[in-house]
């Protein structure tokens, strides 16, 4: 599972939850954390990462332009990064499922709430 955590989201993050998603990586980690949205969507696309974000922007990218890549777009208020670690390996199979599923096919964006 190749996530792509967006820069509102702590690069500490990816120690915590790599066990569990060993392709995950923040955009400080790939130099393009100063990229406009739109580049880092379509970096997303073209090295088949989804995108986690906390911002609707992507959401908004993905109406206009479509999917892949796919978006997880966190629903809650401010969280420490152990927490945020958590919740994520929580929904490990849901997360798995969109991702991977063609039941999911049509759809570009999971809510995490």
């Amino acid at each position: 599972m190749k996530l792509l955590f967006d820069q509102n989201i702590s690069f500490r993050l990816i120690n915590k939850i790599v066990p569990v998603f060993p392709e995950a990586k923040q955009v400080k980690q790939l130099e393009i954390e100063n990229y406009p949205d739109i580049k880092i969507w379509e970096f997303a696309k073209d090295n088949h990462y989804t995108i986690v974000t906390f911002d609707a922007d992507f959401l908004d990218i993905s109406n206009l332009k479509g999917h892949p890549p796919k978006i997880i777009w966190l629903r809650f208020g401010n969280t420490t990064t152990d927490l945020l670690a958590q919740l994520i390996i929580a929904k490990r199979s849901i997360i798995e499922e969109f991702i991977s599923s063609k039941h999911y096919a049509e759809f570009a964006c999971l809510e995490i709430k």
